[in-house]
């Protein structure tokens, strides 16, 4: 509708032109139901796609006046789904209270506690031992191809770490890998050199500190971390650490390692 050459506002039935009335800042393309976004005639009473009643005046549907319309179940439905794993992923990393019948576990077995099915039950344990359970549940995943069940794991997994500390060497070294599972290099390498600024030859963290440099891209210092591995490896495995032991599987596949990796140079 026009008067003279200038069109009337639908909200306050001024002459205006342009997108924007310049009286009350109406939008002049036209009316638009709120609860379906459809486009309505000017004189309307009731939209012609969903049979909502419409506003006066012209502005355009909002996200937040959607928000409050046919869409609002599915907004509900992923708030929901959202608090829902916030609260698991808490729950996971908070520290339990008194212990109750969770099962005895080897927290510091390599790699042990199985990928697939129910996750660990943490609810009885200190944060260490939860944190050594979401340790052996990635490195168990990561082993069976399982990337994105790992993805999801390993940041509880790091945060868990974290809260536990100060940590001992194995710790650090779980953290390492941890890290290195996720692409996190440079931290990956920061926890390895904090076990070896304490211990220079722990083989453990001489392994994973030329792994994170190697990947780095840091080829001289990888094969300058090898190269130690190899010089100590017999010594070194005879020290009987506790964490050399729990982890004898790995340590039985980084000589092989080291030898490849230098022989490609």
């Amino acid at each position: 509708m026009t008067a003279g050459s200038k069109h009337l506002c639908p909200a306050c039935g001024k002459a205006a032109t342009g997108n924007f009335c310049p009286h009350c800042g109406a939008q002049l393309g036209g009316r638009f139901c709120d609860q379906c976004g459809a486009k309505a005639a000017q004189a309307a009473t009731f939209c012609n796609q969903c049979g909502a009643k419409m506003r006066s005046g012209g502005q355009r549907a909002t996200a937040a006046s959607v928000l409050g319309g046919q869409n609002l179940p599915w907004w509900i439905a992923g708030a929901a789904m959202f608090v829902l794993i916030l609260v698991v992923g808490v729950r996971m990393v908070q520290p339990a209270g008194p212990a109750t019948s969770a099962p005895a576990t080897q927290t510091g077995a390599p790699f042990a506690g199985g990928g697939g099915g129910t996750p660990p039950d943490l609810s009885g344990m200190t944060m260490r031992e939860s944190a050594d359970q979401l340790f052996n549940r990635v490195m168990t995943m990561v082993s069976q191809g399982d990337s994105l069940g790992s993805q999801f794991f390993v940041q509880m997994a790091l945060e868990a770490y974290d809260q536990a500390r100060p940590l001992d060497h194995d710790g650090l070294f779980h953290m390492s890998l941890l890290n290195r599972s996720a692409g996190n290099l440079d931290a990956a390498l920061a926890n390895a050199q904090e076990v070896l600024a304490q211990d220079a030859n722990h083989l453990l963290a001489l392994t994973a500190a030329a792994e994170a440099t190697a990947e780095l891209g840091r080829a001289d210092e990888a094969a300058a971390h090898y190269r130690r591995v190899l010089e100590i490896y017999d010594a070194e495995i005879a020290r009987g650490l506790t964490e050399y032991t729990d982890h004898a599987a790995f340590l039985q596949s980084v000589r092989g390692e080291a030898e490849a990796f230098l022989a490609g140079r």
